[in-house]
């Protein structure tokens, strides 16, 4: 459910800044995507060979539309492309990236075969954590927005109307006590540290207070006079310097899944009755040992809430949390999206099939937990939304394929005749495809050695797929030791490591690049021999580990949307 609030959405027109105008399909392509949106059109498939230019025609399109936008993405790497070159062409409009948080997760299982217990292992990158609370603000603050996202989309999020209530108003010239903004802040999980001034925290000297809220670069800084509110600015969390003098500011939680008191004690209340009538399931039916775990985890968790707001696994409680019934539809990120946005579904022969599978694959895995005693059964109501619920939750759609799948064609046919779909074939370059050789792979390496030599004397780039990770991670060491800068690069490298591969292919710090098919591109360095996971000792010098060690070094991750 969207929130209900006063807080008022800056308006400010979609604008596309670039040096190239509309050309080959594409402003044809535009014009009768645009006309469809605007006639009220529910489902478009643009049908764009590969190297048209779909991507600047999502843009064109925002920008003639001026509704907020969703772009649904395969995996995390499309996504951060797509992301850079929405931002490149919207400079002065928000556009936000948002994708799982986890470098490394490992979900809480139960093997029941074995007996064994694999308790929730994860590691947070900060930056992608900052990334998705700044998408959530913005959406809730602007109407000029472009998220491009993934699969993480359609899991609970948290309650989007408890996280617009418990956001802290601060107006120059406000009374109010300087404790009491502590407080409020304190309640909102933020957290006091004068020493290290990191997001999420804030730090108190005399009568100026700086907070660092999680979805900013920037630190704000309210100063008080006795009571009052006298003087609100953003400034540099690390120089101090000070950017804007503000008359008005909004802090936003410093986490998703915020409640306030009285939610927190109904949410307890409902999490004790249901701990009651499980336990006496249990003991009916002999399982004593399940019912022991399950009265151990629950007071435990119980009582965290009650201490410090908060508990290892707080979103297994998130339907309590929200004030859900059993088996209705988490919050997602949908529901912090006004009701008239647009969805872009990229790559959407691959995108729609994740869309429908990812309920399943979650509630296999929580069943057996529920079953064992591990988690009360409300913990299967933190899950994906379901095909049909994702589908009541958005509007307008544009699918994007070079191959659309049965689905998309069907929205878009009628009748049983042939499908109506937008056009984009010839290209803005006028470039034709390639030609494609087939060759005996007796000789493979050698041949390989040769083109990309060929290559680099014509200053070009060259990219390499392979089958799987290990045979692009061997290819890259085999390349190194003839000379060739090369990197790899597969779903096993961090998030945003993977972007700066990408940037020093295209800007040409790198020469070739070893993929696994399950990644874009990758590369290594000729001079030095850096690879990916190398660690520098001084400038123009690095040490290469062993294959063995550099593949231990990077860990592998189940998150849905990790490649």
């Amino acid at each position: 459910m969207r929130p209900v609030t006063d807080l008022e959405r800056r308006v400010a027109p979609f604008k596309v800044v670039s040096d190239y105008q509309p050309s080959g399909d594409q402003p044809t392509a535009i014009a009768e995507i645009s006309r469809r949106i605007h006639d009220g059109v529910s489902d478009i498939v643009l049908l764009g060979a590969t190297g048209t230019g779909k991507t600047a025609t999502v843009a064109w399109v925002a920008e003639q539309i001026q509704r907020p936008m969703l772009v649904l993405q395969p995996n995390k790497t499309l996504a951060a492309q797509f992301a850079n070159e929405l931002r490149h062409l919207f400079p002065e409009n928000a556009v936000e990236y948002f994708v799982s948080y986890y470098d490394y997760y490992q979900p809480e299982a139960y093997v029941p075969q074995t007996d064994t217990y694999i308790e929730k292992d994860s590691s947070i990158n900060e930056e992608v954590e900052r990334l998705r609370h700044s998408a959530t603000n913005s959406l809730l603050t602007r109407r000029d927005v472009i998220v491009v996202s993934t699969v993480s989309c359609i899991y609970g999020l948290g309650t989007p109307q408890e996280y617009v209530d418990r956001m802290l108003k601060l107006k120059v010239g406000d009374e109010i006590e300087r404790d009491d903004v502590l407080r409020r802040l304190v309640d909102i999980q933020y957290t006091r540290n004068d020493l290290s001034f990191t997001r999420g925290t804030f730090r108190v000297r005399g009568d100026t207070l700086e907070i660092f809220p999680v979805y900013e670069e920037l630190a704000v800084r309210v100063e008080f006079f006795g009571d009052e509110v006298e003087r609100l600015m953003t400034l540099h969390p690390i120089t101090g310097e000070v950017i804007t003098e503000d008359s008005e500011l909004h802090v936003f939680p410093a986490t998703h899944y915020v409640a306030g008191p009285e939610r927190m004690e109904r949410a307890i209340a409902g999490i004790e009755a249901e701990l009651v009538d499980q336990l006496a399931d249990f003991e009916r039916q002999g399982k004593l040992l399940e019912a022991q775990r399950l009265r151990m985890r629950t007071t435990y968790d119980i009582e965290m809430m009650r201490q410090v707001g908060s508990c290892s696994g707080i979103e297994n409680y998130s339907m309590h949390m929200d004030g859900r019934e059993r088996g209705t539809a988490p919050n997602t990120l949908l529901d912090y999206f006004p009701e008239d946005f647009v969805l872009v579904i990229d790559e959407s022969h691959v995108a729609v099939p994740q869309i429908g599978g990812m309920y399943e694959g979650d509630m296999s895995r929580k069943r057996n937990l529920v079953d064992h005693g591990f988690r009360l059964p409300s913990a299967m109501d933190n899950r994906p939304l379901r095909w049909e619920e994702f589908l009541e939750r958005i509007g307008q759609t544009i699918y994007l394929s070079a191959t659309p799948g049965n689905y998309e064609l069907d929205k878009v046919s009628s009748g049983g005749g042939a499908p109506d779909v937008v056009e984009q074939i010839i290209r803005p370059t006028g470039l034709i495809d390639p030609e494609v050789i087939v060759r005996p792979t007796k000789g493979q390496i050698d041949d390989l050695i040769h083109e990309i030599r060929d290559r680099v004397a014509r200053n070009e780039r060259v990219l390499v797929t392979t089958l799987t990770k290990k045979m692009s991670e061997d290819l890259t060491d085999y390349l190194l030791e003839a000379g060739v800068r090369t990197r790899y690069l597969h779903s096993e490298v961090d998030t945003l490591r993977r972007i700066e591969l990408l940037r020093e292919l295209r800007m040409g710090s790198t020469t070739s690049s070893s993929a696994s098919t399950s990644s874009v591109r990758a590369s290594t360095c000729r001079r030095c021999r850096w690879s990916p996971s190398s660690t520098p000792t001084r400038r123009g010098s690095c040490v290469r580990p062993s294959p063995s060690s550099r593949r231990s070094a990077v860990r592998r991750a189940t998150c849905p949307d990790r490649s």
